[in-house]
């Protein structure tokens, strides 16, 4: 139910009712994100979290919502292109 790009796993499908709670897991070695004014969902690989570029994020996320994320996972504050540019270049 997901794509994939360039290391990230993007599931486009979380809000329908066919959504199991197998497809709302994280796999082994991946952190769940949410970006953007959609709250999209993202699945990143944890070897992102010591990019410093990643890190610009992380620390914008932790400037705006401190440890209480509304989404109940981590909450990237910036718009969705943004933050696919930032991981596409991690893959470079």
């Amino acid at each position: 139910m997901g794509f994939r790009i360039l290391g990230i796993i993007r599931l486009a499908s979380l809000s329908t009712a066919k959504t199991t709670r197998k497809g709302l897991e994280v796999p082994k070695g991946y952190l769940a994100v949410y970006v953007g004014d959609k709250m999209r969902r993202f699945m990143i690989s944890v070897s992102y979290l010591n990019q410093p570029s990643f890190q610009q994020l992380l620390s914008q996320a932790e400037e705006e919502f401190g440890y209480d994320h509304p989404t109940g996972g981590l909450t990237i504050p910036c718009k969705e292109d943004e933050f696919l540019n930032v991981i596409s270049h991690l893959n470079e």
